[in-house]
């Protein structure tokens, strides 16, 4: 099998790490995060580059690209701690339009999603249901032709900078069942929609959000009624199989500014590089961040595979990526000592990121737990 990038895909990696460089370094960066509205100028860059049309079918403005286009962004993200809502939007919403939207959604959508002029946050998690994604108790009542949607979502990543709302409630059944299960684009300005939103610790932004009695059409319906619990686990799996590239690009950032702190701070008259131990420390991480590396890559090969292929190679992943992440951040905090974890040492930013990725759609122990079910399961 060859795993080599294509030219178009070395284009669009450079194309990143140069606006990156340029426009979104440290200073930069921290800028951005302190205004509300400083996420938009990035926003349309990213447009112009043509990252948010890469994935996205040629027939609504995309480029036709696909989930190793998204993993090149993404590590490049990564390696930048880029924060706006890229996967909510391009790999969550954009993906569920072209999986199971109809060819009214998609034009609407997904060429305005292409363009920069839409935003979409996913808004699946609740209070109570942890990262069980057939755990909905937000309901969607039949009300003639449309529905009225009431309930609580939380910490949905990029609602306060988000339009629309992916929304997951429940149409049938428990608040458990696996049946049952509907997806709704909502518009954020719909009336009854209203937003608690807040800083997260990595610095990306995220919201509470409270749906009381919001009418929505039929128009608003993404797949089948009843049934889009199969849709949202593939939604997902894709956006952890993003996330854990993007993990990869921290890690290797890490791996790098530790070898360069290495190089100039010294003891006892010499650069700590030159300690042995040290020396193994820094190769431990190199070699977690490219092991990092090819579980990822194989997450996002086995993307196209069966429902539980699929699930058992993101969840591989997710469990050595997170075990990865965490030692690699805190080893480059402890080579950094104490102002490793201050707010002007880039090193910190990464580990918090990191951690924030880890606990996105499952941790560790949570994916180490599926995996062993799906394993069960084959078995069986």
């Amino acid at each position: 099998m060859n795993f080599d990038y294509t030219d178009e895909q070395n284009m669009l990696r450079d194309s990143i790490a140069k606006w990156a460089a340029g426009q979104y370094d440290f200073d930069k960066r921290r800028a951005a995060l302190a205004s509300e509205d400083g996420w938009k100028a990035n926003w349309a860059t990213f447009a112009e580059l043509g990252l948010l049309a890469a994935p996205l079918p040629e027939a609504y403005g995309g480029l036709g690209g696909g989930a190793i286009d998204v993993s090149v962004v993404a590590e490049e993200f990564g390696k930048a701690l880029v924060v706006e809502p890229y996967v909510p939007t391009v790999v969550i919403a954009a993906g569920a339009l072209a999986h199971a939207g109809n060819e009214a959604q998609r034009q609407e959508h997904l060429n305005a999603i292409a363009a920069g002029e839409r935003v979409v946050a996913f808004a699946q998690a609740e209070p109570k249901s942890r990262w069980s994604l057939n755990d909905v108790s937000t309901s969607a009542r039949k009300d003639g032709a449309g529905y009225v949607l009431n309930g609580q979502k939380a910490v949905a990543l990029g609602a306060p900078q988000a339009d629309h709302l992916l929304v997951t409630a429940r149409t049938a059944g428990g608040q458990r069942d696996a049946k049952g299960v509907s997806l709704f684009l909502v518009p954020k300005a719909a009336k009854g929609v209203s937003t608690r939103d807040y800083p997260t610790m990595d610095g990306s932004r995220g919201a509470e959000i409270y749906l009381e009695s919001v009418s929505v059409g039929a128009e608003h319906l993404i797949g089948a009624v009843d049934n889009a619990l199969p849709l949202i686990e593939r939604l997902v799996d894709e956006a952890k199989a993003a996330y854990c590239h993007e993990a990869v690009g921290a890690m290797r950032m890490m791996c790098s500014l530790t070898q360069e702190y290495a190089k100039t701070r010294k003891q006892f008259g010499r650069a700590i590089a030159e300690f042995q131990v040290l020396q193994h420390r820094m190769v431990d991480m190199f070699m977690a961040a490219e092991e990092s590396y090819s579980m990822a890559l194989r997450a996002t090969i086995k993307l196209g595979e069966s429902d539980a292929e699929r699930a058992k190679a993101v969840s591989a992943a997710k469990v050595s990526i997170g075990k990865a992440a965490r030692f690699v951040g805190q080893a480059a905090v402890q080579t950094h000592g104490g102002m490793g974890v201050t707010d002007e040492m880039r090193v910190g930013h990464y580990f918090k990121r990191v951690t924030m990725l880890d606990s996105t759609f499952g941790n560790v122990d949570f994916h180490l737990k599926r995996y062993m079910a799906l394993s069960e399961t084959k078995a069986a």
